[in-house]
């Protein structure tokens, strides 16, 4: 998990701390972040919205990718996400997994339910372990 480490340590002045994301823990098999969705983090209907929602479960899934091949070079190749309820302002916890890997590329899965336990939204992502410039 070092290089999952390592990517958390660097994440001060990136997407992740701009977006307000939070570590919440990580094994071999899950990576758990939070986000405390506030009123800029939602859309005109009051909700949050999706490019946050799909933000936050690419992070987490390229977190598990990173923690699967404890290489800090994963890119997400392709998402698909799938909203089923409205998410509010308010605590947000996200899991992500990995289901596969293959070579380099990984497929993985993240989900996100909100403070009472209601799935929001989930998604699936392929990566891919890139060589680093």
């Amino acid at each position: 998990m070092n290089a999952l480490e390592e990517m958390i340590a660097r994440g001060e002045n990136t997407f992740w701390s701009y977006l307000g994301c939070e570590f919440v823990s990580a094994d071999e098999k899950e990576v758990v972040i939070a986000l405390d969705a506030k009123e800029h983090h939602t859309n005109s209907m009051g909700i949050i919205h999706g490019g946050v929602l799909t933000s936050l479960m690419d992070q987490a899934m390229g977190m598990a990718a990173t923690a699967a091949k404890d290489q800090d070079n994963c890119v997400t190749t392709n998402i698909n996400v799938h909203f089923m309820s409205p998410m509010t302002t308010g605590r947000l916890i996200v899991t992500a997994r990995v289901l596969h890997m293959a070579g380099r590329s990984l497929t993985t899965e993240a989900r996100i339910h909100n403070g009472e336990g209601i799935l929001g939204c989930l998604a699936t992502a392929t990566f891919r372990v890139v060589k680093r410039k």
